[in-house]
């Protein structure tokens, strides 16, 4: 999460609430990002215990102003968090009520870290502000990308998703989504795709607020949460078409989010109750259902969050009183839709 514009448009285009958060987040507040974290490839995956045996409460550090912010959990357990007070990396087991400081190289002129995610070859993709980094599981720098200016300066790289063949990343500050193609395992530059402005031309840029994004299996689908627009957008990566994701009247300027197969779990900080919100999507990923709305859990400005097995881990950022009060934790949630088709 990112700090919001004081000033607020006067005129919002229809459909579209004319309130803009007082701060950001995703995945957050005063500094508030959505991330966040999402990878949907981890989502299907069986806990390696029973959630009876495991931690209701993770520590990812007991230091001061560390602010944790995005979230990954790999197939097999292993939880990744990043700080969005220090830019630093931190990894536990969710079998592990502890966590500790992931050794990330080439992290040191980075002092934010937000969304982070694994791939499916083990490696750990994170952003924060120009730069998109990649590390092995032993924490070696493999690349660094980093963004150019966007329409509006400066990029503040939010949030990313990642498929067969590109990743794909929110910029907080720019109404702009950046992609870079993987071929043969080897990441590319990281290029602007889309100006999401295009969705609507007329709403004000500097308001756009990009946070959480994710796709669907197949990579022919985004989801983009929108901070300031209080909307989720979908977009055809072939044909980079945006529309609205229709969730009939329902404000929902998500934070951080997880798409698993036809139901998309998502953090909101704003513009209602702070919490975890699941809804349930027509195949094509254009409209949907908000199915729940778990509002009456442990949070602490919460930012995003991952799914593994049958519990949902929401990062408690502390983003909207910096630098907060130790210890910085996760929580983990029963996912109410655990044994549902699809």
């Amino acid at each position: 999460m990112r700090r919001i514009p004081a000033r607020v448009p006067a005129r919002v285009p229809a459909r579209v609430p004319a309130r803009i958060p007082p701060r950001r987040t995703a995945r957050s507040v005063v500094r508030l990002t959505a991330t966040t974290a999402l990878l949907t490839v981890l989502a299907a995956v069986p806990a390696p215990a029973d959630a009876r045996d495991l931690p209701d409460s993770y520590v990812v550090s007991r230091a001061p102003g560390v602010l944790p912010e995005g979230i990954a959990i790999t197939p097999d357990g292993t939880m990744y968090v990043s700080s969005d007070g220090t830019g630093a990396l931190y990894r536990g087991r969710v079998g592990s009520p502890e966590m500790k400081p992931f050794p990330a190289r080439g992290l040191e002129d980075r002092p934010s870290s937000l969304g982070v995610h694994t791939d499916r070859r083990g490696r750990v993709l994170s952003v924060g502000g120009a730069k998109l980094t990649v590390h092995d599981r032993h924490g070696r720098l493999l690349a660094t990308r980093t963004a150019p200016d966007g329409p509006l300066g400066a990029p503040d790289l939010n949030d990313l998703a990642v498929t067969k063949d590109a990743v794909y990343v929110t910029d907080w500050a720019n109404p702009v989504v950046l992609r870079a193609e993987i071929r043969g395992g080897a990441i590319g530059p990281l290029e602007p795709w889309l100006d999401i402005r295009s969705a609507f031309p007329q709403f004000p840029a500097r308001y756009w607020l990009l946070n959480g994004i994710v796709a669907n299996d197949s990579g022919t689908a985004l989801l983009v949460a929108s901070n300031g627009t209080e909307a989720v957008w979908r977009v055809g990566t072939a044909d980079r078409d945006v529309s609205r994701l229709d969730l009939g009247a329902e404000s929902f300027g998500a934070d951080g989010m997880v798409l698993r197969d036809r139901t998309l779990y998502a953090v909101l900080n704003y513009g209602a109750p702070h919490g975890v919100y699941i809804a349930r999507l027509d195949e094509e990923l254009r409209s949907g259902t908000v199915t729940h709305r778990l509002t009456e859990g442990p949070f602490d400005l919460p930012t995003t969050l991952a799914r593994h097995g049958c519990r949902l881990y929401v990062v408690n950022s502390q983003l909207d009183d910096p630098p907060g009060r130790p210890p910085y934790t996760v929580s983990a949630i029963a996912d109410p839709t655990c044994g549902d088709a699809g």
